[in-house]
């Protein structure tokens, strides 16, 4: 380890909170997810690794099955890592060197600014979609896609309509049939987000946008949350109905128009399934690589369970 470099291992207990987020907030790489109030919302458990006093971190979020300690990604929260100012390669790697040997089985996503030359036979890569609003609305809508266009007109010519600021519980249920067929989130951890949304929609970080249909039936509906000049576009609920109508399409849109020509980046969180990252390009959103980590220490009678 190089010469003033110290990392350490901090148990939840030991963290400084306000420390640690004061290092999340000035971060080059900061996200919403590292915050203390999400960790310790969204994660089962967490401890830490710090360089020197809070020059940088990486929370590690873990949970215990079968006596052996886990590092896991929490709902709704989609990569973690290290964070601070001027990471390097040879930093990142040396935190996930420090990762306790306790954890025997380790399954996490890093972010953006931790994709350097790490080791390829721990590290694969993600797929994210980033599209900056910096620009008027005029020149952000002519790079959407045809198929984006054709379906947000449909969405206004069928009488579709937009309110924002919808009853988180109403995004959640319409959420809820949507991810049970890719993750297994589970209820607790959708009353855990609605309490990390709550606390950032009182800090005016958070928000709601809900489409309806003619007959004022919600057919798509999303909660953003605000962090280092990005809005995560972090919980989307489709009806069927609304597929057909466009319904989606138009309430990206209505975003988009509402927050051109902010320093904001609007952050769609994936996708790695072709269908989806087809969607969130077509709005010209481009393309960001973050790495997913995967280490195998577990006993040879168990392992092949995790792999």
């Amino acid at each position: 380890m190089s010469k003033g470099i110290h990392i350490s291992y901090l148990r939840q207990k030991e963290i400084d909170k306000q420390k640690w987020d004061a290092c999340i907030s000035n971060a080059d790489n900061g996200l919403v997810y590292p915050y203390s109030f999400y960790l310790d919302t969204m994660a089962a458990n967490w401890d830490a690794l710090m360089l020197n006093d809070y020059q940088a971190v990486m929370p590690l979020t873990w949970k215990k099955k079968l006596g052996f300690h886990y590092l896991y990604q929490p709902a709704f929260t989609a990569s973690l890592g290290v964070f601070g100012k001027q990471l390097s390669e040879e930093l990142v790697i040396q935190f996930i060197q420090a990762i306790p040997k306790k954890f025997k089985f380790i399954d996490i996503a890093l972010n953006y600014s931790n994709i350097f030359n790490l080791p390829s036979n721990f590290i694969s890569t993600r797929n994210n979609y980033i599209l900056s609003l910096n620009k008027d609305y005029a020149s952000l809508f002519s790079t959407y896609k045809e198929n984006i266009r054709r379906n947000i007109k449909r969405a206004k010519q069928v009488g579709c309509t937009i309110k924002k600021d919808i009853d988180i519980a109403q995004v959640i249920a319409l959420a809820k049939p949507n991810l049970q067929q890719l993750t297994n989130i589970n209820d607790d951890d959708y009353k855990n987000f609605e309490t990390v949304y709550q606390h950032l929609y009182q800090q005016g970080k958070a928000i709601t946008y809900g489409v309806y249909s003619p007959n004022q039936k919600l057919v798509a509906s999303c909660a953003y949350f605000f962090s280092h000049q990005r809005a995560f576009y972090i919980l989307v609920g489709n009806h069927p109905n609304g597929k057909t109508m466009g319904a989606s399409h138009y309430m990206i849109d209505q975003f988009i128009s509402d927050h051109a020509g902010q320093d904001l980046i609007l952050d769609f969180e994936g996708s790695d399934i072709h269908n989806l990252a087809y969607f969130y390009s077509s709005f010209g959103a481009e393309l960001e690589l973050y790495p997913y980590l995967k280490i195998n220490r577990l006993p040879f009678w168990i392992r092949w369970t995790k792999n």
